[in-house]
């Protein structure tokens, strides 16, 4: 068992207590009571605290950390020696020292004779740095087995790079429950997630984000109800979406309640890749070299589909054609032996969106499309359009990228004050222009917006955008941009598990989830 542990940390007992209610509601599976940032510490207080701590029937650490390892208070350390065998006399479950306080002969002996006289407490010894990774992280591991054989191994570091997580997965890979591997910041959130697939001892989650103790510590909220922390196991399948930025993609939330709805052992993870493709090919690399992990398939979005489509080139085994002509990947899918697919799933969930918006068979035939933008939402439209026989004209404000967009795919193209002369009876905004938080934004001007257009914004934040809404006070049909991100995620999900997603929780998630 992987316990969820809560850290309390407050300044005085009436808060810890508060905070201990707290945990117990959201469903904490043990509770680390970091004694070092309560004011006036002593042990009266510490053993108020584990009173008030037992009451809750759940498994107890105690911890007094030293401010090199990012202790408050700068307590001495005679103090925070006190503390800790007083705890192990008081009955807590767990105490955590510092390893190389540990390694000090008098507040290591100190703290073995107080063990040696309660059996039932058991011993963490930990190392941190806040800086960066650690180097050498095994023979930290086998240190501290060689110097305390019965010890729960600890350490927790600072991820600059995603990749740098790996080595914590390889830790816990071959110490299971005797280990605890943390990697610390916005890189590493995803270890938190994990370590109960690999069998660690714990990982920590934070009863509120201002009650985290260490940066990219989850809430207790986030990890049960958005990451399904209570339905991972040793055989949950993962998957993820590859990004930078990351924190705000509403991928997790859609599709691990699609994984919830249809009671899949599955997990969807936020996965920021930074260091472009030479980050994301090592990214890569480092997946398929540990089939253990059980990572099946990821979403690609920006900046990485042309990484993507990049790598699958060239140790995928498989991809769409469609991807190929678009020029980027947007799905990875890992199948048997760990052969990599590339797919793209945008130009699937614009064409539906569109078409379903007209409402007859063949929509897009000999219709008249302007297209404004020439990255890469565009590339899928721009194909999507053309290969249904649509007569497309791309406006850009560099005349430059919608010439080479248009030459790829045989179609005209025009710099973006252009707009007002055009006789398009489908309008598809593919640039950021109205997205959150410049939403008084739109790339076409209210009076050339007619009812006989269909205006398509693919901007999903938020969900209606000054287009759309002029679109509409203009009786043109709208279709918003969460209808292509709608129809993309579902054809992401049938790759991902070859069933049909639901849609109506798809739906009714991914409404929500932009509405928040």
């Amino acid at each position: 068992m992987t316990y969820l542990a809560v850290p309390i940390a407050a300044k005085d007992l009436k808060s810890c207590k508060e905070h201990i209610a707290a945990a117990c509601k959201a469903g904490a599976e043990m509770l680390e009571l970091r004694t070092d940032f309560i004011e006036g510490l002593d042990t009266n207080k510490l053993k108020e605290l584990i009173a008030a701590a037992k009451q809750t029937s759940l498994p107890i650490i105690v911890t007094c950390r030293d401010t090199a390892q990012g202790g408050q208070n700068n307590l001495p350390a005679p103090l925070r020696r006190q503390i800790l065998t007083e705890a192990v006399k008081l009955g807590a479950d767990l105490i955590d020292c510092e390893f190389a306080n540990f390694l000090k002969e008098d507040f290591g002996q100190t703290i073995k004779k107080a063990l040696a006289e309660n059996k039932k407490t058991k011993l963490i010894l930990s190392e941190h740095n806040f800086k960066e990774p650690i180097e050498n992280l095994y023979e930290i591991y086998e240190e501290i087995y060689s110097v305390f054989p019965d010890a729960i191994a600890k350490t927790a570091y600072q991820a600059k790079h995603i990749n740098d997580c790996f080595d914590a997965f390889d830790i816990l890979r071959e110490y299971g429950d005797k280990a605890i591997a943390i990697c610390m910041g916005r890189f590493g959130i995803i270890s938190r997630i994990i370590a109960k697939k690999l069998n660690a001892f714990l990982t920590f989650a934070s009863i509120a984000e201002d009650q985290a103790t260490a940066e990219g510590q989850l809430t207790i909220e986030k990890m049960k109800n958005l990451y399904r922390y209570d339905s991972i196991n040793s055989d949950t399948e993962l998957f993820g979406v590859i990004a930078d930025p990351v924190e705000h993609s509403i991928s997790p939330a859609v599709l691990n309640a699609c994984f919830a709805a249809e009671k899949m052992n599955k997990v969807y993870l936020p996965l920021l890749v930074t260091d472009g493709q030479a980050g994301f090919d090592e990214f890569l690399d480092s997946i398929t070299a540990r089939v253990w992990l059980n990572f099946r398939g990821f979403s690609i979005t920006i900046p990485h589909k042309v990484s993507a489509l990049e790598y699958s080139q060239k140790k995928g085994e498989y991809i769409e054609p469609v991807a190929i002509q678009i020029g980027a990947v947007n799905t990875l899918v890992i199948g048997v032996n760990e052969r990599i697919t590339g797919f793209n799933t945008d130009y699937a969930g614009a064409m539906n969106a569109l078409t379903e918006a007209m409402g007859t068979k063949k929509p897009l035939y000999n219709k008249i499309a302007a297209v404004i933008g020439a990255g890469g939402a565009a590339r899928a439209i721009v194909a999507g359009l053309v290969d249904a026989g649509a007569k497309v004209t791309i406006y850009n404000r560099t005349v430059s990228k919608a010439q080479e967009l248009a030459e790829d795919f045989k179609c005209r193209f025009a710099a973006l004050e252009k707009i007002e002369e055009t006789d398009a009876q489908i309008i598809v905004n593919c640039t950021s222009v109205g997205m959150y938080p410049k939403i008084d934004a739109s790339p076409v001007p209210a009076k050339y917006l007619k009812p006989s257009m269909v205006v398509f914004d693919t901007v999903y934040n938020p969900l209606e955008t000054l287009l759309l809404k002029q679109a509409n006070q203009a009786d043109a049909k709208t279709v918003m941009g969460s209808e292509m991100f709608i129809g993309q995620a579902a054809e992401q999900f049938k790759l991902f598990t070859h069933k049909d997603c639901p849609m109506d929780v798809l739906r009714k998630t991914t409404i929500k989830a932009l509405s928040e």
